[in-house]
């Protein structure tokens, strides 16, 4: 049975996630705090459903480290929302960078290495620095949904996560797409303007793309490939 000094077990991590199943995004972030802080960080790309966790977790624990991987990718809009939400609320954000920087990268692999594998790019560029950032801790929210994608379908509110040894809390696993954009509009939050110009998932700037209507929303990552994860939050899964 896997368990971490002062964490869940992964047997306790499953009760947990039946008896929290249902209850309500604040509930579950109180509930949190109370079991894993301080050794609790969340992680945010700043996508709508992000700041709808974020807004919660400012009114209970302000000062939550909140882990943003800096890939060298991102989109402007991207850093210029997380800049405004760190100001407004006065955020502990943490940001953490791959090893090797961009250029560096295309000296070693050769350049628009995402094109040619995907898989490698994020692996150095995301999955490695949030292996590095999650060091230490007990307890890693995150802001998953279930109906963003297939990928997703199956996600519970709480997990074990293996691959870091601690408990992931997915308190929005249960929200729908237009809850989370009810929510942002009527609490009047910042969000990344690339949802207006047809974005849905917003990640690297090479790897994102507009979807068509109907498509799921994580269709317009990894435009051309059928990748739907990067390996952070799920393993990476053929759309097909």
């Amino acid at each position: 049975m896997s368990t971490v000094q002062g964490g869940l077990s992964e047997n306790e991590a499953g009760q947990w996630a039946e008896e929290l199943e249902g209850s309500s995004l604040a509930t579950i972030l109180e509930r949190t705090v109370e079991r894993f802080a301080p050794r609790l960080a969340m992680t945010s790309n700043f996508g709508v459903e992000g700041t709808v966790v974020i807004d919660h977790m400012r009114k209970i624990a302000p000062q939550t480290p909140i882990i943003y991987l800096k890939t060298g990718f991102q989109f402007s809009e991207t850093d210029r929302v997380k800049e405004e939400l760190r100001q407004r609320f006065d955020l502990n954000i943490v940001e953490h960078r791959a090893d090797l920087s961009v250029d560096e990268q295309a000296q070693v692999h050769g350049d628009r290495l995402y094109e040619r594998d995907p898989g490698l790019c994020c692996q150095m560029r995301k999955v490695e620095p949030l292996a590095r950032a999650l060091t230490g801790y007990n307890g890693w929210i995150a802001a998953l949904r279930r109906d963003q994608s297939p990928t997703r379908a199956l996600i519970r509110v709480v997990e074990w996560n293996a691959r870091h040894g601690l408990v992931k809390i997915n308190p929005l696993a249960t929200w729908t797409r237009q809850q989370v954009w009810d929510y942002i509009l009527s609490h009047r939050l910042p969000y990344n303007r690339l949802y207006d110009d047809g974005y849905a998932s917003i990640g690297c700037a090479p790897c994102t793309s507009r979807i068509t209507p109907g498509a799921h929303e994580r269709s317009g990552r990894w435009d051309g490939e059928v990748r739907l994860e990067c390996g952070i939050h799920l393993e990476t899964v053929s759309a097909g």
